[in-house]
């Protein structure tokens, strides 16, 4: 009877050892500072050698960045999936959906917000006139306008202003520190949004 033969060590896929990397640099950099944070630590809390770390980022200005990316794209997923629970004739219910899954993604990750988009080094200002946030915002006004729910001769320029009304409430300190102002403060946004297409908002 042939003898099993030696099983070798297992390895993870590259993209779940980055996203192990990432995960324990946030969670460094939320508590010491990306400064005060080694490269030595992230890999020590990521469980990988030193050297890995070089096979996914430059440093740590780079992991900063990749953690930027993977915050918005988060956002952007919760939105994606809030308004995919709208029926597809709901307009109005889709716009109400978008500004609140949005306003709680950067309720939820504040302390990630600031670390990644104000701390050193700053994100260039083209992120809040383009991104993948506003464009789906974009998008979104665009496809309601062509079904007749609402009128916009410029969606890009409708969506960069609520996007940026938006990101300025949310990241206000302390605006939504209780349940009661947090449901107040989605509330108010959400009326803002359906009055800027000319919606009836309920808020009087």
């Amino acid at each position: 009877m042939l003898a099993n033969p030696v099983s070798k060590p297992r390895t993870k896929p590259p993209g779940e050892r980055r996203d192990e990397l990432m995960t324990a640099a946030e969670r460094l950099f939320l508590e010491k500072g990306v400064e005060q944070t080694t490269i030595e630590e992230i890999t020590t809390g990521a469980g990988v050698a030193k050297g890995t770390f070089y096979l996914h980022f430059s440093s740590k200005a780079d992991v900063l960045q990749a953690l930027r990316s993977r915050f918005v794209q988060a956002v952007l997923d919760g939105i994606v999936a809030t308004v995919g629970r709208c029926r597809q004739e709901d307009w109005r219910g889709k716009l109400a959906a978008w500004s609140t899954a949005c306003a709680t993604g950067y309720l939820d990750a504040a302390g990630l917000h600031h670390l990644a988009f104000v701390a050193a080094p700053p994100a260039t200002r083209e992120g809040l006139s383009r991104n993948i946030l506003i464009d789906h915002l974009s998008e979104l006004i665009a496809d309601g306008a062509g079904e007749g729910a609402w009128s916009a001769d410029d969606p890009g320029f409708t969506a960069v202003f609520l996007f940026n009304a938006l990101h300025g409430i949310v990241n206000q300190p302390g605006i939504a520190e209780t349940p009661s102002a947090r449901a107040g403060l989605l509330g108010a946004i959400e009326a803002h949004f359906l009055r800027a297409l000319g919606l009836w908002s309920g808020i009087d």
